[in-house]
């Protein structure tokens, strides 16, 4: 066997892993969305590990409840995120962002009007953000107008392939 084969079944080896990773991630995720019916329906929740006391949501079952909705958008963002081969992936950035913020003001029970100023937060990484992804549109556009490639041709250029998700996660801190 050539190297060049070895190495194509070593790379698709690692491609169906990765990829078997994922699904199993998105197929659990019913099943991480209803756990919080396993939670009681009381304000003290007492297990082994963790004392937890519902002050502000009065129950621990809606605390839970809340914290899910918004939990399992950024779950699935994320992977999206990570999984993404288009030039516009750094887009996503926004409403995982978004959902961290409503994720901190949920867990923080102090604040009783959650969801209110977080543009407020945002608004400096939207600004941010927004330019980056007009700026590398411009960048494509004026290639298509340029030269004689097609757009899959040249979203391809602008693709970043980091070697495993630890190098994608790198690239970005």
């Amino acid at each position: 066997m050539t190297k060049e084969k070895s190495k194509f079944r070593e790379t698709d080896r690692k491609s169906i892993l990765l990829g078997s990773v994922f699904a199993i991630l998105i197929a659990i995720s019913p099943y991480l969305f209803y756990a919080y019916e396993s939670v009681p329906e009381q304000a003290v929740w007492d297990t082994l590990f963790f004392k937890y006391t519902s002050v502000h949501y009065e129950n621990a079952q809606v605390a839970f409840w809340t914290i899910t909705g918004k939990v399992m958008p950024l779950y699935f963002l994320v992977i999206w995120f990570f999984t993404c081969r288009h030039w516009w992936y750094h887009a996503l950035l926004i409403p995982i962002i978004m959902y961290i913020i409503q994720l901190v003001s949920v867990i923080n029970e102090d604040i009783s009007y959650f969801d209110r100023l977080e543009l407020t937060y945002f608004l400096p990484l939207m600004a941010v953000i927004i330019p980056s992804i007009y700026l590398i549109r411009a960048q494509l556009f004026d290639r298509i107008n340029t030269v004689n490639k097609t757009t899959q041709d040249l979203e391809d250029e602008l693709k970043i392939k980091p070697k495993n998700l630890i190098d994608k996660i790198k690239q970005y801190f």
